[in-house]
């Protein structure tokens, strides 16, 4: 294997995708819009829920209710209904998220000791997460509400109140619970594998269309000679690639790398040549351009969604789904820039994703090898 035959390839695919400008746009563009699309369109956090009151008591107790529910950045009143007819009509027309009813004997039930004052909260439950998470909402204003009545009870009846254990959760690395914190290290898995896998497969099959591929199999190139001269310039721009999406994502979502920059490009690295590996198979067992693209989205795109723990935990799918997992170089890579990024922890606790991760070539340049060999031979 000789560097100056690898060099000469890469320094002509270098200028070949330099003259594509329609490419060079795709892929330093598409990213930045699918971070931006997805960073936006792709959020868990439940705030300012929309509720409609129906009011039945009329009391200052039932207005201080409303007042402080309101005052929550958790809920805001939109409506206020007449009847209990009216309840499904504001659901159902999307008026509100949820319903909350005050019924008729609210404050003399307030004001009585050892009498529950009931409220009745009607939920959209479509969603099943959205309503599970304002359901969490309700308990948790409810509970304090009723804390503060209750102190208030006793206050003024002269009794002493006896001391409760107070909880207060800290939440590391993501102290807001911002859902796009947790999703930005996914994104830029799934837009480097997207763009890594379908650029060179691209690439890769269009010197099949324009016949230029017989002229290199007749060279004095071999196999792998041609494999890595053609890569190493779709690897440099990923990794261009990935610093471009990594700044996005700090001036758009003020998410900072907290760890070690260097594990991070090393990371971005490996998981770039395991995309480009992936690239580059698809290339070798397609004969078209839409092949290519079809065949790269899907293996890239699906897994890297689905099945890397990007969205969804791995720990909640069943065991035979964990085990498919293990498909996509994804899993492996969200894990460790989760740990760099998010955690800034060092690389004693994620290299075994690192080296699983590296595997992946490995392998996949090993399967693209032995087809390119193959078809060169029966040549």
């Amino acid at each position: 294997m000789k560097l100056n035959k690898m060099r000469a390839v890469a320094k002509k695919e270098f200028k070949q995708l330099l003259r594509d400008k329609r490419l060079l746009f795709v892929i330093f563009f598409f990213p930045i819009l699918l971070l931006v699309v997805f960073g936006y369109a792709i959020n868990f956090d439940v705030q300012h829920v929309k509720l409609a009151v129906l009011d039945r008591d009329h009391s200052p107790e039932s207005r201080l209710l409303l007042e402080k529910l309101n005052a929550t950045v958790y809920f805001d009143v939109v409506k206020t209904l007449d009847s209990p007819s009216e309840i499904d009509e504001a659901i159902n027309r999307k008026i509100a998220q949820a319903v909350m009813v005050i019924p008729p004997d609210f404050s003399k039930n307030v004001n009585t000791p050892l009498k529950d004052a009931k409220l009745q909260f009607v939920i959209d439950g479509i969603d099943g997460n959205t309503a599970t998470i304002i359901k969490n909402y309700v308990d948790t204003f409810t509970e304090l509400y009723s804390a503060r009545l209750n102190a208030k009870f006793l206050n003024r009846l002269g009794k002493v109140i006896t001391p409760t254990i107070s909880v207060t959760p800290l939440f590391e690395f993501n102290p807001d619970l911002r859902s796009t914190v947790f999703l930005l290290p996914g994104l830029i898995a799934m837009i480097l594998i997207v763009t890594a896998s379908v650029t060179v497969a691209l690439s890769f099959v269009r010197e099949k269309e324009h016949g230029t591929e017989e002229q290199l199999r007749v060279s004095s190139l071999n196999s792998i000679e041609l494999i890595i001269g053609k890569s190493l310039p779709f690897i440099l721009v990923s990794v261009i690639n990935a610093a471009m999406v990594l700044l996005a994502g700090y001036l758009l979502f003020g998410v900072a790398v907290k760890g070690s920059l260097l594990l991070l490009a090393l990371a971005v690295l490996i998981f770039v040549i395991a995309s480009t590996a992936l690239g580059i198979l698809v290339s070798v067992i397609s004969d078209s351009q839409q092949v290519a693209f079809q065949l790269a989205s899907l293996i890239s795109m699906l897994p890297s969604l689905i099945l890397s723990g990007f969205i969804f935990p791995i720990e909640s799918m069943p065991k035979i789904i964990q085990l498919f997992t293990n498909l996509t170089p994804a899993t492996f890579f969200i894990k460790a820039i989760r740990a760099i990024i998010l955690k800034g922890v060092g690389l004693q606790n994620f290299w075994p994703q690192l080296v699983y991760l590296s595997l992946f070539p490995i392998i996949l340049f090993g399967l693209s090898s032995a087809i390119t060999k193959r078809k060169m031979d029966r040549a």
